[in-house]
């Protein structure tokens, strides 16, 4: 498991009640930015989804120093009265740096640490920032640790467990959504209608069969899942789109084509024309 040490006065974390979560970074040399707060981080509160509202420490975009100690540049910071600070500065030199990616070893490790601290960094192209890791007591990580160990089989065959009922569930999902597909448009053929479900309910995929709606089978989601696979497999959509067309032009060229197809669907395929 692994583990980082993060005591060495190059990086920085946030106390409370320093003002953590209001971070105001700009790059520069030493103690760039101490008097200010208007950097890209400038918009991260304290109370956040993200951090729920505790201590936060900002992985750097550009080269910082600490406006008390002056050292630098630091790999972690917090800021405090609108400047950046490194961790022995901000008295946590004892924490130690979690990595992300271990679910089970964060949270022990967390609720055995009577401070910790949650490390982001700012995603430019996103806008918004992501959780790194978190910074602990070292004691409370090397007991997380122990834990995990000692319980790693029975967690393991739990998430097997867990994945076997998922796959259940998304099976009966699917077939569900086909049906139900198959009702509002009973002249669609079946292995079509099979098809669409199939893509539109993976699992984290963020297409419509997933969304809410989709998920409670709400007819204009269901609707919408088959005009998407019409628009893409029955039409020139696709070849619209090589060619540069913009995204919406091309959907108001191939929509009467949709919108014809859907309706023959509509009917039964006894009454078709």
């Amino acid at each position: 498991m692994a583990r980082a040490r993060s005591g060495a006065r190059g990086t920085g974390v946030g106390a409370p009640g320093t003002g953590v979560g209001a971070p105001g970074e700009r790059s520069g040399g030493p103690g760039a930015g101490s008097g200010g707060s208007g950097g890209p981080e400038a918009g991260v509160r304290r109370r956040t989804p993200l951090t729920g509202g505790g201590p936060v420490a900002v992985e750097p975009r550009g080269r910082r120093h600490c406006a008390e100690c002056r050292t630098g540049p630091l790999a972690l910071l917090v800021m405090a009265d609108g400047a950046p600070h490194c961790l022995d500065c901000a008295d946590l030199g004892h924490l130690v740096y979690l990595p992300r990616g271990d679910t089970a070893l964060t949270r022990r490790a967390r609720e055995g640490s009577s401070l910790s601290v949650v490390v982001v960094r700012r995603n430019a192209r996103r806008r918004r920032y992501e959780r790194q890791g978190v910074l602990v007591e070292e004691a409370a990580l090397a007991l997380a640790e122990q834990r995990c160990l000692a319980d790693a089989e029975a967690r393991a065959r739990r998430r097997a467990r867990d994945a076997v009922r998922r796959a259940e569930q998304d099976v009966r999902f699917t077939a569900a959504f086909a049906e139900e597909l198959r009702r509002l448009f009973p002249g669609c053929p079946e292995d079509r209608a099979r098809a669409v479900a199939e893509h539109a309910s993976v699992r984290g995929s963020g297409r419509v069969g997933r969304s809410a709606a989709g998920r409670a089978l709400d007819p204009g989601a269901v609707t919408a899942a088959l005009r998407a696979a019409v628009r893409h497999v029955d039409t020139e959509y696709d070849a619209l789109l090589m060619s540069g067309v913009p995204r919406a032009e091309a959907r108001r060229r191939v929509s009467p084509t949709v919108e014809v197809r859907l309706d023959s669907w509509r009917r039964t395929q006894d009454t078709a024309p």
